[in-house]
Parts: C-alpha cells; structure tokens; sequence
C-alpha cells in the first residue's frame, strides 16, 4: 500500500478532485511529442498481429452483433485502463509502466508486473513468428504454382522448402542480426509501416468482399442461441489487438501537453480508429468466409491473390522489424555493469529467446492459441494493474464520493480482469489436455 509519506504527496499533488481533468506532470525530461505524434505512436502500438485474428473471433462468438457488443463493453474498460496509467504516471513521476506500478502500488505489486510484463513480450515475440510462419508458408505455395503452374496439392515436399526451415533461416539471418544490437534505430521507420499493413488489410477484406459474385456463406452461429462462453471467448483476442497499455505510459511521459484532459481525448481518439480497423475487418471478414473462416484471415484466401500478397509481405516484414524492439523491451534491465560483461549478456540472453520462440511457434498448430494465451495475459495490464493504481491513487481525494465511486470502479476492473485471466488460462488448459 502507499506509505504515510506518499499519501501525504499526493494529497498536495491533488487538492481538489476537479484537478483530475487539469492538471499535468511536470517529468525531468523535456517532452517531445505532439498530439498527433501521440495518436500515432498509440495506433502503431495496437494495430498488429491481433488484426489477423479478429474475423476469427467474430466467428468465435457468435456473429456479428454479439462481438460488436462486446468489443464496445470492452473499450469502456481499455479507456479507462488508460486514463489511470496516465494520471498514475503523473502523480509517481515514472516512465515505465513497471515502474509506476511499483510506485504506486508497492514494491511486491511492481515485482509481479515485472513477471507479467515480460512473459507477455516472450508470448507477443511467439505469436509474431507464428504469423511469419503462416505468411511464408502461403507464399511458398503461391510461389510455387506461379512457376510450375501446378496445383497446392501436387506441391512435393522437401525439408528445405518446409516453412518451419524458412522461419529458422529468417531469424538466423535477420531477426538475430537486428536484436543483437543494444538500441534499435529501425524503430522510428516501423510505425508507418504496421500502420499502412493494418490500414491496407482492412482496405483490402472489405474491397474482397464486395467484389464476390455471390455470398452463399454461413454466417449463423453453430448454437442456435448463443451461450455467455461463445461471448466471453472473443475477449482475449480483443485485448491482444487493442492491448497499447505496456507503452501508453511511455507515450504519455514524453507528450508537450500532459494535462489529463488531453490524455483522455488522446485515449478514446485512438481506441475509437482502432475499434473502427478491428471492426470492419472483424466483419467483412467473418461474411466472406463465415463458419470457414481460418484463426489469420490471411490464410482463408487463395495464395494467388496478388492483393493478399501484398499484404502478407507488408505484415511480415513489418512483424519481423518489430519483434527485435519487443526483444529489446523483454532483455532490458537496470543495473551497474562493465560494458563486456553486458556485451556478452546481451547476446546470450538474445539466443536464448530467439531458440526459445522460434522452438515454440514451430510446433504451434493454431495461431488462436497463442492469442487466447495472450489475452489472458493482457488482463493484468489492461484491468488489473490499472485498478490496483486506481484503488491507492484515489486515498489522496478530499471528496469522499468521488473516492467511493473510483475504488468501486477500482475493484470493478480488477474483478473483470481476473475474470477473463481465469477463463483463458482454463481454456487453454483444456485445449492443451485435449490434445495430449
């Protein structure tokens, strides 16, 4: 909990509870970034790998209606968790998400983000490579019958036309050369590249789907009523694609305009472009193929199609440019070391983590497992931590309702969040037993 001192702080960082939508913080660095440096930065943070996913969840859930309904529950929350972790970032003075959550909430808290946050990298790093190896693979084949004019099922097999062998060859060559360094300059020239993937794939689904001669896909659910699991299911892969949290405080921290009003607008402008990418895709891909539609939409259309081509080398270049940063994220600690001594752990932790993900996204039949893994994580980022901030900001507020209603809101958030944490973790448990 918050000590006598930080308790006292924060009754005079916040005298009155109006000040929650005025005042700004003051960090020792000098900001740098614009509001629409922010709003892209926040896009380019949750638009990824999670948008391939998303026709797929629709499926999952139900329909169309009951994944929209609750995508928009959903974002009531995702907002939320973002206005506290500014306004916790304010009031501790922390850049890092760990950081704040360790501040605010206590030393044993910030230690368990810490667990979290990394692990989440590690699971996000797998999922990358599994959607590189999907990509390869369908590439492989439209390669393949471009050339010979054959048939994906006259394709020979040969070991080193195995996409899992193309998938060791790109991290040997590339995302091992890219990761090893200690920054990463290529970082700045990713975000408008994930932005134009994800911008160009939602283009390309829904110009697909109004070219079809005809819709004849089944687009009922397989229940004849939905059940709350069908509904409930859809919410890991929505917090892995809207998941932007881990870096929002980051974001935040280097803003010219830090006043929490402007974070909120910041906020719900960029959640609401994501929710309209995630959606229309959502849709248009959950009606061009239906109850057949594959776990990466991508897969669902015909290798020959050179519009989806352009798709799958815009996801996996930008996936492969990516994941070195997320690598860098999940290897960083803090600490006094000689620069030989950190050299050569630097390299040995980088091999480490490559093997491992790479071992892993090789035997990982199904990208949606990775996802609901993800997303149950995700949940301690999302809900969990912001309502934990939430519930020890709020003992500085003079009003006595305002702190009722936040801790209620508080506790409201963690509830859900160790809610969908339990359901995904259980489902993959099962899933997992199921298959051996």
């Amino acid at each position: 909990s918050v000590g006598c001192s930080q308790r006292c702080a924060l009754l005079h960082l916040q005298p009155h509870p109006t000040g929650l939508l005025a005042r700004s913080a003051s960090h020792a660095d000098p900001p740098r970034l614009g509001s629409f440096g922010a709003v892209f930065i926040m896009l380019k943070s949750a638009l990824g790998a999670g948008l391939l996913n998303f026709p797929w969840a629709f499926q999952k859930a139900g329909g169309v209606n009951t994944a929209v309904a609750v995508e928009m529950v959903s974002l009531v929350f995702l907002i939320s968790g973002l206005v506290i972790l500014g306004y916790a970032s304010s009031v501790s003075r922390q850049k890092t998400y760990q950081d704040v959550v360790s501040e605010v909430c206590g030393r044993a808290v910030g230690q368990l983000c810490e667990i979290c946050f990394c692990f989440n990298l590690f699971m996000i790093c797998v999922a990358f490579l599994v959607v590189v190896q999907d990509q390869l693979e369908k590439l492989c084949i439209s390669l393949y019958e471009t050339v010979t004019g054959s048939s994906e099922g006259e394709i020979p097999y040969h070991w080193y036309t195995d996409q899992r062998f193309a998938l060791f060859v790109m991290c040997l060559v590339i995302i091992l050369p890219l990761s090893i360094p200690k920054e990463i300059g290529i970082q700045k020239y990713t975000s408008v590249l994930g932005t134009l993937a994800a911008t160009y794939l939602c283009v390309a689904v829904i110009v697909k789907y109004y070219l079809m001669e005809s819709h004849t896909v089944i687009i009922t659910p397989e229940h004849s009523q939905g059940s709350w699991a069908s509904m409930f299911s859809v919410v890991p892969t929505i917090c892995f694609g809207f998941q932007c949290h881990e870096a929002c405080i980051a974001i935040y921290s280097s803003m010219e305009n830090q006043k929490l009003s402007h974070w909120v607008l910041i906020s719900v402008v960029s959640m609401f472009f994501c929710l309209l990418i995630y959606t229309l895709t959502g849709v248009y891909g959950f009606m061009t193929f239906g109850r057949a539609v594959a776990s990466d939409i991508l897969m669902s259309y015909p290798g020959n199609d050179v519009v989806m081509i352009i798709s799958r080398l815009l996801f996996g270049i930008s996936i492969i440019t990516i994941y070195p940063i997320i690598l860098l994220l999940g290897r960083r600690r803090r600490g006094i070391v000689t620069h030989s001594f950190e050299s050569r752990c630097r390299v040995v932790l980088t091999v480490i983590w490559i093997t491992i993900t790479l071992l892993i996204a090789m035997y990982v039949p199904d990208m949606g497992e990775v996802i609901g893994v993800i997303g149950g994580i995700s949940a301690f980022f999302i809900f969990i931590f912001p309502g934990l901030c939430l519930i020890h900001i709020v003992d500085g507020f003079f009003f006595i309702h305002g702190r009722v209603i936040l801790t209620v809101w508080g506790v409201i958030t963690i509830v859900v969040g160790a809610f969908i944490f339990g359901q995904s973790t259980t489902i993959a448990i099962m899933e997992l037993f199921y298959k051996f």
